[in-house]
Order: C-alpha cells, then structure tokens, then sequence
C-alpha cells in the first residue's frame, strides 16, 4: 500500500528569517490525519535566511537528525559540541534525558536549507548524545547509502531506533530497488527532483507511505536526491 503526502499539502509558515514546511503536525501546525508515520514524528524542511537561526531551546526523548541541502548550519549545544554543518554530512542528537541546542546560519549572503527529522526513541530517558559525520558523496550514487541505523552498520550513525535511514542521488533515467520485509514501513521523501514509483509521480518535497510491499523501485524523471527510512 502507497499513501503520497503531497508537497503542497504540507504545513507552511513564512515567519520572514524561516521559510518552513511540516509534512507532520508541529508546533502550531495541528493535522489529526498526520501526527506521524510509524516512528517518525518530524519532517520539516527549513530555509533560514543568511545571519538568523534558531535560538538556545531544549528537547527530550527524541532521535534528531539535520541534513543540509544547501548552505551551512551553526551548531552548539549544553554538552559542549559546537560544529558548522554542511551538505554531505549528516548531523543525530540524541535528546533523551534534555539537551539544549541552537542552530544558526553563519552566512551573511546565503540562505541554509535543510531538512530536519525526528524519530521518537525506543525508550525515554536515554542519556544526551551528538554526532556528527561526513559522508562520500559517491557512496550514493545510483545507489542507497546507510545514513543512520540501530547498529551502525555500514559506518553509519547510531540511533536508538529500530530504523535504517539511507540516501541516494539518483541520475535522471536511472532506477533503484529497494526490498522490504513486508511486516515493516518505509517512507520515502523526494528531497530534490521528480520520481516515479509504481506509476506515482513525486516531486520535490513530496513523501511517500510504504507499508505491506515487498520491494519499492524509484525511477528518476530527473536527477533526484531521495531520504529513504525503513522502520518497524
């Protein structure tokens, strides 16, 4: 079964220093049909205006992770780590017990862009943790890349969820396979790009419900960057 959320379709706020879109209720975003999807909880896609950010603010109990599209994001929070992220890496913050962190854009011309993802943890109160790693663009070539999984397999970051984020950049007129067992879920977001999958086309921003298939093949309509996540 496929259920597309639609770009468009999507929370939006333009507060002036962020342009920012919710494909799931947050903050004064509320939709009862998109609370989540399965673990995930948060997907937001974010454009901060060069010089602004996100203040000191605190979570809890959540898996985090940042990907830059575009641009570079200033990172600091209360367990010391203070790091610039930019594209190709790819940031995980436990927030278990309470971290606080802020995120600022350095740049005093360009805008950042980024999606941010939260997954709720297997258990509360896990002790603050951060990460940070870059990863080989030519790893994800036509080809899925492990972002981010429970066990760190393929040098990965670790998350305390039974999930496996992976990455690809898909060339326009390839396609690539995914099996599932089909007692999980996936979701697939189009990060850039357009896509086909089994006759859905997808765009930009658009994500895609996968549950009780046993593969997904994504064909690009052209170049694509693609989040894949496959949870319990």
């Amino acid at each position: 079964m496929l259920r597309i959320r639609h770009a468009a379709d999507r929370g939006h706020f333009n507060h002036g220093w962020l342009d920012t879109f919710h494909t799931f209720s947050f903050s004064e975003y509320y939709d009862p049909a998109h609370t989540q999807f399965r673990s995930l909880r948060v997907m937001n896609e974010d454009r901060v205006a060069a010089g602004q950010g996100f203040g000191m603010h605190g979570h809890r109990d959540m898996e985090i992770l940042t990907f830059v599209l575009r641009g570079a994001l200033q990172h600091k929070d209360s367990l010391g780590n203070g790091e610039v992220l930019r594209p190709g890496e790819v940031q995980q913050m436990t927030a278990g017990s309470g971290i606080r962190h802020s995120e600022f854009n350095p740049s005093d011309s360009e805008e950042v862009h980024l999606y941010q993802v939260w997954l709720l943890p297997e258990k509360n109160g896990l002790p603050p943790g951060y990460a940070q790693k870059k990863f080989d663009e030519a790893g994800r070539d036509n080809q899925w890349q492990t972002s981010a999984s429970h066990d760190g397999r393929d040098g990965s970051l670790v998350i305390h969820q039974d999930a496996t984020i992976s990455r690809a950049s898909l060339a326009t007129g390839k396609s690539l396979d995914y099996a599932l067992d089909p007692r999980r879920h996936a979701w697939l977001q189009i990060l850039a790009g357009d896509v086909t999958v089994a006759g859905n086309h997808l765009h930009a921003g658009d994500g895609l419900a996968v549950s009780d298939e046993a593969a997904l093949t994504v064909q690009a309509d052209s170049n694509a960057d693609l989040l894949l996540f496959d949870m319990a």
